[in-house]
């Protein structure tokens, strides 16, 4: 039964990792971390409050992550536009992302976790930020049952910028431009295209997320606030994903 056809009490009951294909389990799944400052607001909470509930969502994701048997998550962490946000509250994203790395990068690593991160890495961002950065990607770099990148100070105009620039620059003539060559480029080429792109707290939309990357991929949104979101609202929206006919264009099974 689709997920959509089931009563609140039926859903709540569903094991959708039980449910799985595991031989169609997407490789790459992007998720859009909506909604913290809603669900801080609800509750007559600081907006940050919402931030640092949202840790407790990522961790349970990345591990339900693994027990699906994802080779790749990227999780939309902090973009190009957000730094137009109150100075309080980036403030407070900069130094939480900071310690969040701190507090969790062993726990990825001896799972077999590899962290990577995907966007600018300009005078913006802080220095001692940078540095755990570059500290998490060291530590894990030979790590392979999952790659976990954060998306930081990223948005996905400026990396088909940033991709062309590049390219301007190594001298490739026009005639000899085409996707491949723009995709060489870009922040991290070894990685596949997102399957699936998951958006929580109902809004529908993209927000400037792998624009490049999602030609083909999959959308699912949820009503879910990123904070109460778990790994069954990760399984559902897998299951949500294999429940579709993926064309790429082309006519679809009848």
């Amino acid at each position: 039964m689709s997920p959509n056809h089931m009563s609140a009490s039926e859903e709540a009951e569903t094991d959708y990792l039980a449910l799985l294909d595991r031989s169609r389990i997407p490789v790459h799944v992007g998720c859009v971390m909506d909604g913290n400052g809603r669900w801080a607001e609800k509750r007559g909470l600081p907006r940050t409050e919402g931030h640092g509930a949202g840790e407790a969502a990522l961790m349970d994701t990345a591990f339900g992550a693994l027990d699906a048997g994802l080779k790749w998550l990227t999780v939309f962490a902090f973009s190009t536009e957000n730094w137009h946000r109150p100075v309080e509250e980036v403030r407070y994203l900069m130094h939480f992302n900071e310690s969040l790395l701190t507090r969790h990068r062993d726990e990825l690593h001896e799972a077999g976790v590899r962290i990577n991160f995907s966007g600018r890495r300009d005078w913006r961002v802080p220095r001692r930020v940078a540095r755990r950065m570059e500290e998490a990607t060291e530590l894990t770099k030979d790590n392979t049952r999952m790659t976990l990148t954060f998306a930081f100070n990223y948005g996905g105009r400026a990396e088909i910028v940033d991709a062309v620039r590049k390219l301007v620059e190594s001298g490739v003539p026009a005639d000899r431009i085409n996707e491949k060559a723009i995709s060489r480029y870009l922040y991290h080429p070894e990685a596949p295209d997102p399957d699936l792109v998951i958006r929580t707290s109902g809004e529908m939309r993209i927000s400037n997320f792998l624009l490049w990357e999602i030609a083909y991929s999959e959308l699912v949104f949820t009503d879910v606030l990123w904070p109460d979101f778990r790994r069954d609202d990760l399984y559902r929206a897998i299951y949500e994903y294999q429940g579709r006919h993926r064309r790429y264009g082309k006519v679809g099974p009848t």
